[in-house]
């Protein structure tokens, strides 16, 4: 098998696959960035509290629309997710429970209606591709849709970028100067829910935030440059989709899975010989005494 035939050739004889890549692509370019800005919050979990937040209103959607409709699914899931969103802000400014305590409450919820409401109206398969994705079926409008989250996404963290940034590091300050922290944060929520609904024909609901925080996580261990970091994590999800794609169709394995696992790979990797990770934090003061 030559090089064309491992690398080349699954894109060039299929429009399935070229499809799939561009999805991809897209979604690492949107999701990367966003990923980054969630582990300096430390909402990483809030996150994935986020991605099954989401499946109620896709799940309506999937009704309405009477089957697997990417525009219906993703106006549903963005209702959802700022839904619980709200609703969790304000469950812990007036009670004693804190934020992730009310976002793991609701997010539950939202799981177990959203799987409720599938397999009650729909089949088996209509419920395995919801919870897990089709990357492979994705069409020409979809992959219109994906790309537009991701311009948005970029163009609104272009606009906003200091006083988000600000509002990660020091959100004391920022109230201090009389910045809008809270406007903020809703931004960054609505951008966080923009993109998890943009993975979710991909990916589906249990693993798009994978795409969002593996290669964030990777890229904080090689830079603490916030620009850099954001590139890096944008290009480790585009390598992850490429390198999963590959591996999947010439393995015949489920592709979601894959792309996260190639993501996983790059995370272990880096978690043994990045600057900031284990390797170093092991043999630094060994090398310092020598």
């Amino acid at each position: 098998m030559t090089l064309h035939d491992l690398f080349i050739a699954p894109f060039a004889d299929f429009g399935f696959m070229r499809r799939a890549l561009v999805a991809s692509l897209a979604l690492g370019l949107g999701a990367g960035p966003v990923g980054v800005l969630l582990q300096l919050r430390r909402m990483s979990l809030v996150g994935d509290a986020m991605s099954h937040a989401i499946l109620p209103g896709a799940a309506i959607g999937f009704l309405l629309a009477g089957g697997l409709s990417m525009t219906a699914m993703g106006l549903g899931g963005i209702v959802a997710g700022l839904g619980v969103a709200l609703l969790s802000g304000l469950v812990s400014r007036h009670t004693r429970l804190s934020e992730d305590a009310s976002f793991a409450s609701f997010y539950l919820t939202s799981l177990a209606l959203g799987v409720l409401i599938v397999s009650a109206h729909g089949s088996n398969i209509d419920l395995l591709h919801v919870l897990f994705g089709t990357i492979l079926a994705i069409d020409t409008p979809t992959l219109c849709l994906m790309g537009g989250v991701s311009t948005v996404t970029l163009c609104m963290l272009a606009v906003v970028w200091r006083p988000l940034v600000m509002e990660c590091v020091d959100p004391g300050f920022m109230r201090l100067v009389g910045g809008r922290g809270g406007a903020c944060h809703m931004l960054f929520l609505f951008l966080v829910v923009l993109n998890l609904v943009s993975g979710f024909e991909a990916l589906g609901t249990l693993m798009a935030v994978g795409m969002m925080m593996l290669p964030a996580a990777t890229a904080r261990l090689w830079t603490r440059r916030l620009w850099v970091m954001m590139t890096l994590s944008a290009t480790i999800a585009a390598l992850s989709g490429l390198g999963g794609l590959l591996v999947s169709f010439h393995c015949r394995m489920a592709s979601g899975p894959t792309i996260i696992l190639t993501c996983s790979l790059f995370y272990g990797v880096s978690l043994l010989l990045a600057p900031m990770g284990l390797a170093s934090r092991l043999f630094a003061p060994r090398l310092t005494r020598n």
